[in-house]
């Protein structure tokens, strides 16, 4: 039998870039029906005062600052390693993004079944007005069939039982997708995953996402997006897997290694990057993270030199 959350943090990470877009999400904050959480923000090379002065108002949170050097994912990481001492669970939310009022009462209700919950979320434009796009679980699809190959769990709309994301940390400090990598390795435990299909986020797009959902794709956000998939999955095999699911590890080396045969057949061949990314926009996938890469309807131009020489491409 799963206790039932009693104390929640709700979580983000203020950072240089999302000035202007504090005052929507702190009121957004102020606005949940469940209203018994506890307030904590990373501070990125900024100041508490400034988030204060930012928002207009001064309320009360747990800060924690970043230390000179931090990556962004040391932030993240000393922050979290805080929650999981004194929080039973935590919600976690993006700066830039905004709340919709159910948002902390679904994942307080969902994490007394699940162990990690996310939800779908609505894309809008820098001035909060709708894109027409909701992302999430695609169609029949299982929140387990979408790990490792892609992620739908965000620094924006999970939340994770501390007893999980305790055996998720640490996060080292060279790891640029800090959402998937928690997420792929809550998966390779095992845990329970749960999500919802009503939209209780905002998901606010700008030039500083660094995980685009949208089509048509462009063949530079094609290199850049395979760049980090593949750093994202050197990390995660560099993990201790001792408790990983032997099944679950066996696909991450499946995977990896057609992300491998990606980069040296198509990204490293410009006329086949170019056929990948004309025919990727008239497939124009389900929008999950990282659908830009190496996407399965279009193995063939690429899979048949996972037993041969990628020289051969």
């Amino acid at each position: 039998m799963v206790d039932a959350v009693q104390k929640i943090a709700v979580y983000t990470t203020v950072y240089p870039g999302v000035e202007a877009y504090l005052p929507d999400w702190y009121r957004s904050v102020q606005a949940q029906t469940d209203q018994e959480f506890e307030l904590w923000i990373g501070l990125d090379n900024v100041e508490a005062e400034a988030v204060q002065t930012l928002v207009g108002t001064h309320f009360e949170a747990t800060w924690v600052s970043s230390a000179r050097g931090d990556t962004p994912a040391q932030i993240r990481q000393r922050s979290l390693a805080q929650i999981v001492k004194t929080c039973d669970a935590v919600v976690l939310v993006d700066s830039d993004d905004i709340l919709h009022e159910s948002r902390v009462a679904a994942a307080r209700s969902a994490l007394d079944k699940a162990e990690l919950y996310g939800c779908a979320l609505r894309l809008v434009n820098q001035q909060g007005r709708e894109l027409r796009w909701t992302f999430g679980l695609p169609p029949e699809a299982r929140a387990e069939d979408i790990l490792p190959r892609y992620n739908i769990f965000g620094m924006s709309n999970t939340a994770y039982r501390s007893e999980l994301l305790r055996r998720c940390l640490p996060v080292p400090a060279g790891v640029a997708l800090v959402d998937w990598f928690l997420a792929t390795k809550a998966w390779l435990l095992g845990a329970r995953l749960a999500f919802d299909p009503v939209v209780r986020m905002d998901y606010r797009q700008h030039g500083n996402n660094m995980a685009r959902v949208r089509f048509p794709v462009s063949a530079q956000q094609v290199t850049e997006d395979t760049e980090l998939v593949r750093r994202h999955f050197r990390f995660i095999l560099a993990e201790e897997a001792r408790n990983f699911l032997p099944g679950r590890l066996a696909q991450v080396n499946d995977v990896a290694a057609e992300i491998e045969a990606f980069q040296n057949c198509v990204i490293r061949n410009s006329y086949q990057l170019q056929c990948y990314v004309e025919a990727l926009n008239r497939l124009n996938p389900a929008p999950v993270w990282w659908a830009s890469v190496a996407h399965p309807e279009l193995a063939p131009m690429w899979r048949a030199t996972l037993h041969i020489n990628y020289e051969s491409c």
